[in-house]
């Protein structure tokens, strides 16, 4: 029998507090009137309803359906999750992963960076709420209650810590986690989603479905960024035969086979010499694997153009 009791942090003051992973297994959380505490679920969940909170540090694990923050102002939060709401907020700032575009309404002052945080079981619990490390569209933000003239949202700094926002828990029981906020250990790969693009060079890399497609996708950010070049935005998709030909246009027929074995992972690059970059990693590193790369420059940002363009009416954007 659940106990709503173990699902509910209400009216604590002053306190850390928090779930481990296991602990909530997928059931629905909620948290309210809750003022100045650190509250972590390092753990997956069904939704989350947060009402009423005031200066709260929050950290919310991997959320299989929707996460709604009401009357609530001066949080620090990191969340990751299907759909993202907020109502009636004042001064939020989140390092949001979203599978879908994030909403709010009659709320001010919010912040949006893009999630980074690493514990062991942070990619299975992912998977158990059926979310992709790679759809994570943290910038896109629609505001439903604009006002003319006023901007209710915008982006942390670039260089914003995860850990001057949300500290690392300090009691013993939540100790045990082993957590990691370094950018290049975070479980989602590090985008710049909407910020200014440095150079109006960008590449796509598209990976096809199999056993190390996520090994593979991460290795290639890795090599990319070790090189200086910024890692905008990432996608993973079922492609049928003619979104293939519609992106890949003349090289689609030797990728159409690929896509039955599962959905693609698209990464878009960019910066000064993206493509010769790109190609040349992908020819050394993953001779053996067939990966679609943007052939040129010119090319490129119609490749990026396609692919999102296909991927986002996929996505129901």
């Amino acid at each position: 029998q659940i106990d709503p009791k173990d699902y509910t942090f209400s009216g604590l003051k002053d306190e850390t507090v928090g779930r481990l992973p296991g602990k909530v297994a997928g059931q629905q959380f909620i948290i309210q009137d809750c003022e100045n505490c650190n509250i972590y679920i390092f753990d997956h969940s069904a939704t989350i309803t947060i009402d009423d909170c005031v200066n709260c540090r929050i950290f919310l694990g991997p959320i299989k359906g929707s996460v709604f923050f009401r009357d609530c102002k001066d949080c620090k939060c990191i969340v990751a999750c299907q759909q993202f709401r907020t109502r009636d907020c004042k001064k939020l700032e989140v390092f949001l992963c979203c599978a879908t575009q994030p909403i709010i309404e009659s709320s001010t002052g919010m912040k949006f960076g893009c999630f980074q945080y690493y514990y062991p079981e942070l990619a299975l619990q992912f998977k158990d709420a059926g979310l992709s490390i790679f759809n994570n569209t943290w910038s896109n933000i629609h505001d439903f209650t604009p006002v003319s003239g006023e901007n209710n949202w915008g982006l942390l700094p670039e260089n914003a810590v995860v850990q001057d926002y949300v500290p690392l828990p300090s009691s013993e029981e939540l100790k045990a986690v082993r957590i990691s906020t370094d950018a290049t250990r975070s479980i989602i790969p590090v985008t710049r989603g909407w910020r200014q693009k440095s150079s109006d060079e960008s590449c796509l890399a598209v990976f096809f479905a199999g056993d190390y497609t996520t090994a593979n996708a991460r290795k290639l950010i890795d090599e990319m960024t070790g090189k200086g070049f910024q890692l905008v935005q990432t996608k993973e998709v079922l492609m049928k035969a003619e979104d293939a030909r519609r992106v890949f246009q003349q090289c689609a027929s030797e990728f159409i086979p690929l896509l039955e074995k599962g959905p693609v992972v698209a990464l878009e690059f960019n910066g000064d010499g993206a493509v010769e970059g790109c190609q040349s990693i992908v020819n050394e590193v993953f001779s053996g694997t067939k990966v679609f790369v943007s052939e040129s420059k010119a090319s490129a940002s119609q490749d990026v153009d396609n692919f999102y363009n296909f991927a986002d009416m996929q996505m129901g954007m």
